[in-house]
């Protein structure tokens, strides 16, 4: 980031902070139905982009956020002797109000933002229209992997639908693909009106800088995480190829680099990224108590090493006698050495992960896209060259983290590493997600997983009373007591798999 890029990007995190504060004054609910109409609250959507965005980085990155939850069912957390921060997790309690933030943040923080953009009437505002369309989709999508069957269409209405139905997870996945589409297009027809004078996003929007280009390729990103989630219903291969084919042929393709989040966090206390806040250090250089608690298990270790990944370094920190890392729900700490896991002894968090307090927020990382264009092309649904675009994704990790050039490991005759050497590509294209998601999207990895049942072999934490780990969550607290009239029978959370999975 360069200078001038840095100043815009500090004043404007001083905005968001100032409109959070005032948005979350108004309410923190989205069923809240205390809005006087008549009266409505009117913000400029220069200062709704950026709180919208920043309220999406915190659910992803913070302490309880997605990727914390996906990093523990994936089973690349654990904790070190002394602390007892993960009690839920070890033990997979999914009650309803087990990571009930996910949802709650995100309808009564993230969408309501997104919404009100949505809601602005007239055509100048195509841009910031679209944008919250686009980023509705990728919550949504979200919350439908999370818990299945959510409020979808009658969501977000506040005043008219206080209690909105709940709809078919199914039904709302062929809607985010027509809202995408919808979404491109009204890029398109804001551009091409000559009779408006549009307003376009600048600085305020802290993810593309208003490049509304990028803001189509990542419509496009987001229907190919959704296309891949269905491949494996052979009902949909027909749908899923024409999608493919409509992306195609809009022109724009993918996203290439991480997408982030980047309102100009600083070192200083409440405008740090939400990760760096939760895991990395206080403004004055003291460890947080999740940063001493948090580290690598040694299965993950075990494979890293295994497979001579050099991002083992990066992931993770590397202790001065060399990588450790602790039994996910490890009780017995003393046997067989005392003091053995202490935080000072074991992996806890690295270098590629935690970078500093002014870390941009990563929402989708590049990684993924590529993998999932992989595994797209290997299943025959779009054209392309599988290995090149699984190379890539291995290098784009490769990248973020700080790790160099990836060739060599690569290239190495590995099992699940050399897209050759694997007898099973899609296996080794799962596997490599697991790998690149870790302690940065790793709930994308836990519903990979369901789907799939890869990577294989993967342990359970040993305060786990179950044979494996929860495939969604319970319902959270809130809609059973706000919303218990829609609300649909609590599922099993250890067999009632999501609707792709089946």
């Amino acid at each position: 980031m360069n200078k001038i890029k840095s100043m815009k990007s500090n004043l404007t995190i001083i905005n968001v902070l100032l409109v959070a504060l005032l948005l979350a004054a108004c309410s923190s609910d989205y069923l809240d139905i205390n809005e006087d109409p008549n009266n409505p609250l009117i913000v400029s959507p220069e200062l709704i982009l950026p709180v919208a965005q920043s309220y999406s980085a915190f659910i992803q990155e913070s302490y309880p956020s997605q990727n914390s939850l996906g990093n523990f069912f994936m089973y690349n957390w654990a904790e070190s002797e002394g602390s007892v921060f993960y009690f839920a997790e070890f033990r997979y309690l999914a009650t309803p109000s087990f990571y009930s933030q996910n949802f709650d943040y995100t309808y009564a923080s993230a969408l309501k933002q997104y919404n009100d953009l949505f809601k602005l009437e007239g055509d100048e505002f195509g841009y910031y229209r679209a944008i919250s369309k686009i980023m509705i989709a990728y919550h949504f999508q979200i919350l439908v992997d999370t818990y299945g069957d959510i409020p979808y269409f009658e969501a977000l209405q506040r005043g008219d639908i206080p209690t909105p139905k709940y709809d078919q997870a199914e039904l709302i996945y062929d809607d985010l693909i027509v809202q995408l589409t919808s979404a491109i297009k009204l890029i398109n027809t804001t551009t091409s009106n000559s009779g408006i004078n549009p307003l376009r996003p600048g600085v305020d929007d802290v993810m593309f800088g208003g490049d509304m280009e990028l803001w189509k390729k990542f419509a496009n990103t987001v229907k190919l995480r959704i296309l891949i989630r269905l491949s494996d219903l052979q009902e949909k291969t027909e749908y899923i190829r024409n999608e493919f084919a409509v992306i195609t042929a809009e022109g724009n393709g993918y996203m290439e680099n991480d997408v982030e989040v980047q309102p100009g966090y600083f070192n200083e206390e409440n405008k740090m990224n939400p990760k760096w806040t939760a895991f990395g250090k206080d403004p004055q250089g003291n460890n947080t108590f999740y940063t001493n608690a948090t580290c690598a298990t040694q299965f993950v270790i075990d494979f890293l090493t295994e497979t001579q990944d050099p991002r083992i370094d990066f992931i993770y920190e590397k202790p001065p006698n060399g990588h450790l890392g602790v039994r996910q729900g490890e009780t017995d700490y003393d046997n067989p050495i005392e003091d053995q896991w202490i935080a000072a002894n074991v992996s806890n968090l690295g270098p590629g992960i935690l970078k500093g307090p002014d870390q941009a927020a990563v929402l989708y990382t590049s990684a993924e896209i590529y993998l999932n264009q992989a595994e797209a092309v290997f299943k025959g649904l779009m054209p392309g060259d599988a290995k090149s675009l699984y190379e890539m994704g291995i290098q784009a990790s490769f990248s973020y983290l700080g790790a160099g050039d990836a060739s060599t490991y690569y290239s190495n005759s590995i099992d699940l590493v050399a897209w050759d050497a694997s007898s099973n590509k899609l296996e080794a294209i799962i596997t490599q997600k697991w790998i690149a998601s870790n302690s940065i999207d790793a709930l994308q990895s836990w519903f990979d997983y369901s789907r799939t049942g890869y990577p294989s072999n993967l342990p359970i934490s040993a305060q786990a009373t179950t044979a494996d780990r929860p495939v969604r969550l319970a319902y959270p607290s809130s809609e059973i007591t706000s919303n218990g009239e829609n609300l649909p029978a609590q599922p099993n959370v250890f067999t009632d798999k999501i609707f792709w999975a089946q």
